[in-house]
């Protein structure tokens, strides 16, 4: 799958998410607000039902009170005026209850008025009646009763009271019908969201099995890939296995070889220092028998010559000293080279080393410069590792005798070696306050046959070269952090416990 192709699913899928996510949101407010609101179509429904249980307790208590004055006023007996004040007693409130129901509809204020004032008028006839009996005058109670049966006050009580209930009625199917309405609709919106949240979901298990086919394919592409890229790198490693072993063989046939025509060379220039000491007697004995008797030389001694002959011998002993060092050069550089092939020829051996032990051995074999340098080599705890020893001996030996090398003059040496582990891995640093290395060199010092800073040392440019070369070996790194005048570190890197079969299989 291209990079494009994969972006714009993934771009796809976030928005098919934010989609899902969305579509919740819209049905979970639409919910809460649809459930809400047949909440309160539902509790108006049930308000105009406790309206109308209202206006009918009212009616009830009114006749209540009605039947046990007329008990009273045939009977005297007392039960019939305990009904009767504990129905008046609740007429009032239940006309003020019947009030605060009502607040909300001016009809019904209306109406609950009218009803207010018919109820007193009426309240007020009973009471004359009851006065009339408790008086023992039965015949003005009579004809009370009979007035108020003739009068309108019942009436004007029953016209109201039916007035205020069809009012509820239809604002009780009003309502209900709202009622069902939200209801309908908070059903509608669920089932079309659970609809859209099942359609999401069925897209997203589409997306997942059809990412999961992809993946599955691209591993399967990987494994392939892997296998044929574990058989191409087997192939190269083998191939440069097998260039290696040949450069080390030529370079081994050729260093040896060239010792041949410089053996040679040594021999002729030889010959040619004695020749040149016999060609200038010659030439002073000649002079000396054209112009008259001069002391001849004898032995060894240098014979005397003019002038311009003088300054040939010199010239003529001159080139030849060049010949002499330039040879012996390059007979310490065959001798490097034929050094690093047979070093990366051998096989290394790991075995458990004692760090301090080994280091504090080499630093005894060089007490001998430290003390002409006037330096102080001082050796810390160091992690015990398993690696080759003589490797190892290599490398300290090496980067101590370089610090001894290029201290500064006359500033009194310290070199440290000092060591830690860390994650497997066990980290050397062999640390001097001598000249230092200038930054743009770090990489360059350890090129073969490459030296920087000032060329006043012996040396041929090979121990750094060597030692990377053999810290590679044992499966480790080496850098240096150095400024000029500063002093220099540098840094080893091998892992505690070095394995040494594929290092050894691809020298």
């Amino acid at each position: 799958m291209t990079p494009d192709a994969t972006r714009r699913r993934a771009i796809g899928q976030i928005l098919l998410l934010a989609a899902g996510f969305l579509v919740l949101v819209a049905i979970s407010a639409s919910s809460v607000l649809l459930v809400e609101k047949a909440r309160e179509d539902s509790g108006l429904v049930v308000h105009t039902v406790e309206v109308e249980n209202q206006i009918n307790m009212l009616l009830l208590k009114l006749r209540r009170a009605e039947s046990a004055a007329r008990g009273f006023l045939l009977t005297s007996g007392p039960e019939f005026l305990s009904d009767y004040e504990a129905a008046v007693a609740a007429i009032i409130p239940d006309v003020e209850k019947l009030s605060r129901l009502t607040t909300d509809n001016p009809f019904q204020l209306d109406n609950v008025k009218k009803l207010r004032s018919a109820v007193e008028a009426r309240l007020e006839q009973f009471a004359k009646e009851m006065n009339f009996v408790k008086q023992n005058q039965p015949v003005g109670a009579l004809a009370l009763l009979r007035e108020a049966a003739a009068g309108k006050t019942t009436e004007t009580i029953e016209n109201v009271a039916l007035a205020m209930r069809g009012e509820e009625e239809r604002l009780f199917s009003l309502r209900t019908l709202n009622a069902d309405r939200s209801q309908q609709l908070a059903s509608l919106v669920t089932i079309a969201g659970s609809g859209l949240v099942i359609a999401l979901a069925g897209i997203s298990i589409f997306l997942v099995r059809r990412s999961a086919r992809a993946r599955d394919d691209a591993e399967a592409l990987l494994r392939d890939n892997n296998l044929n890229l574990e058989a191409t790198v087997d192939e190269r490693t083998a191939d440069l296995r097998e260039a290696n072993n040949e450069i080390q063989r030529f370079a081994y046939i050729v260093s040896h070889d060239l010792r041949s025509p410089l053996v040679n060379i040594m021999g002729f220039t030889s010959e040619l220092e004695q020749l040149r000491a016999d060609i200038f007697k010659r030439i002073a004995a000649l002079v000396a028998a054209g112009s008259g008797p001069v002391p001849a030389a004898s032995g060894d001694t240098e014979p005397v010559l003019e002038e311009k002959d003088n300054r040939l011998s010199q010239e003529f002993s001159e080139a030849l000293g060049f010949i002499k060092s330039s040879i012996a050069k390059m007979d310490r550089l065959i001798t490097a080279i034929l050094t690093l092939t047979r070093e990366g020829r051998r096989e290394f051996e790991p075995v458990r080393i004692n760090t301090r032990e080994l280091t504090e051995a080499v630093v005894a074999t060089l007490a001998h410069q430290a003390a002409e340098a006037q330096a102080q080599i001082h050796v810390e705890p160091l992690p015990d590792i398993v690696s080759d020893r003589l490797a190892l001996e290599q490398i300290f030996s090496n980067l101590i005798d370089n610090a001894l090398k290029y201290l500064n003059p006359g500033v009194p040496g310290k070199i440290t070696i000092r060591g830690q582990s860390k994650l497997g891995f066990a980290i050397f640093e062999v640390k001097d306050n001598g000249r230092g290395i200038d930054p743009k060199d770090h990489q360059r010092i350890f090129e073969l046959f490459r030296r920087a800073g000032t060329q006043d040392k012996p040396g041929q440019g090979i121990g750094l070269a060597h030692v990377r070369a053999l810290v590679r070996r044992l499966g480790g790194t080496i850098s240096v952090e150095s400024e000029l005048n500063k002093g220099s570190t540098f840094i080893i890197t091998l892992p505690i416990a070095w394995a040494a079969s594929n290092r050894n299989r691809e020298r």
